[in-house]
């Protein structure tokens, strides 16, 4: 039986027809439906519209919205929440002054994680990166990219991905696999990249491909790092294995990375903190989506994506998280929202869209999320009672959802679940 939502304030992303994704001007357009239903069946959106028009019978559920606003959930197209331990230590040195490359230098940063992950069991690594990903979804995201690269060891970069597949097994969001073991040198290739790439490609990916681990490839493209020629070797290689290249650049410099990911006709090119007009006219008329990870900005203290120049371009644009243990300890969506409209001068009509439709298509799921389009998944968020949509933004610092529901059904995380079973047992005790 299908559940109905009714006197929804307003239904957000409403599209009516089929769309990949949104760029520039059209990036300021959302549409939406005030006083509306929407009707999920099976897990889908099957129906929507004006509430003159709502159905009346049929309905196993009926969810009354009023005041309340329904957006199809956030689609987060680039994390790292697969990781051991924490790196809370790094932080502090960074407020003492040190940058993010001198940590790095020091043998802290990717190495840092890499080594705690290389200690950690799977089964452990998945209990922490679960808790993760359950806390990310209270906060919206329905679909969400996972990469590995805190492994930097064969073994550990598939026991990674061996977590991320659990997780996909396990959870009822739509999860995407990424391989990074391209993220960082390992100590022991410090003086001896050749030999690494080689490693990665000669031995992991074929195991990668064996076991079905991974969708998507990528490499973190940037000075002290991997080069634009490391670059194409790795996204070459990955090709044949069948994975669809997806690439950290111009993070700290620009070296060309975006150039060789739109060659390789890479799925996304992510970060984009420092943008060239070659680079933002090398992604005209491309299918590679741009990502911009504001949150990532915010705590490293370093420029955000010109968004605004990039959309006045006629670029389409993302956002994502980034979330990860060493510059964006955080996977709230909510913020990331807010903190493009506030520092990348995006508005909220932009930054819904950059988080719903763009991120789906960032990871190669506009057809199943994103958007308030029949036949796509009930992955959903009602909000508190707001003013408008342009509230979510613009309170940073308060949560605006209260519920989510993925595939129809409304998620509560086990915190909720403890809560109510100790007062259920409360109440037992009482009447005893």
């Amino acid at each position: 039986m299908a559940t109905l939502f009714k006197n929804i304030k307003e239904l957000i992303q409403v599209r009516r027809e089929p769309i990949s994704f949104v760029s520039g001007k059209a990036m300021s357009e959302l549409p939406t439906i005030k006083n509306a239903f929407l009707v999920v069946d099976n897990g889908l959106i099957s129906d929507f519209g004006n509430m003159e028009d709502c159905p009346k019978t049929g309905f196993s559920e009926v969810i009354d919205a009023t005041g309340r606003m329904v957006l199809p959930s956030w689609c987060d197209s680039h994390t790292h929440i697969v990781y051991a331990g924490n790196r809370e230590d790094e932080f502090v040195d960074r407020i003492k002054g040190l940058s993010y490359e001198a940590i790095a230098a020091n043998g802290g940063g990717i190495l840092n994680s890499a080594k705690k992950l290389q200690e950690t069991s799977e089964d452990a690594l998945y209990q922490q990166s679960r808790q993760r990903l359950e806390a990310v979804i209270q906060l919206g995201t329905g679909a969400i990219e996972i990469k590995s690269g805190y492994g930097l060891t064969v073994d550990a970069e598939l026991k990674m991905l061996r977590v991320i597949k659990r997780l996909k097994e396990t959870y009822p969001l739509a999860v995407k696999a990424t391989f990074l073991g391209a993220h960082a040198l390992p100590l022991e290739y410090k003086e001896n990249k050749e030999g690494y790439l080689r490693l990665l490609i000669d031995e992991a990916l074929p195991k990668i491909a064996e076991e079905n681990l991974a969708e998507y490839i990528d490499i973190f493209c940037e000075t002290g790092y991997f080069s634009v020629e490391d670059t194409a070797l790795i996204l070459e290689a990955g090709k044949k294995y069948g994975l669809i290249p997806k690439i950290h650049v111009n993070q700290f410099t620009a070296i060309g990375g975006v150039q060789v990911g739109v060659k390789y006709q890479a799925l996304s090119v992510d970060h984009l903190e420092v943008m060239r007009d070659e680079d933002i006219k090398a992604l005209k008329n491309t299918n590679t989506m741009p990502v911009a990870l504001p949150s990532c900005s915010y705590f490293l203290s370093i420029p955000y994506t010109p968004a605004r120049e990039m959309i006045h371009a006629g670029l389409p644009l993302a956002l994502a998280t980034d979330y990860n243990p060493g510059s964006t300890p955080s996977g709230n969506m909510n913020f990331v929202i807010s903190t493009a409209c506030i520092k990348m001068k995006m508005t909220p009509e932009e930054a819904i869209n950059a988080a719903t439709v763009n991120g789906a298509y960032a990871m190669g799921l506009e057809d199943q999320v994103g958007s308030i389009t029949i036949g796509k998944q009930a992955n959903l968020i009602l909000t508190k009672q707001i003013n408008s949509y342009g509230f979510i933004p613009y309170s940073f610092g308060t949560n605006q959802i209260e519920k989510v529901y993925l595939k129809g059904q409304e998620i509560i995380c086990h915190s909720e679940r403890s809560e109510e079973s100790q007062a259920e047992r409360s109440e037992e005790s009482q009447g005893h």
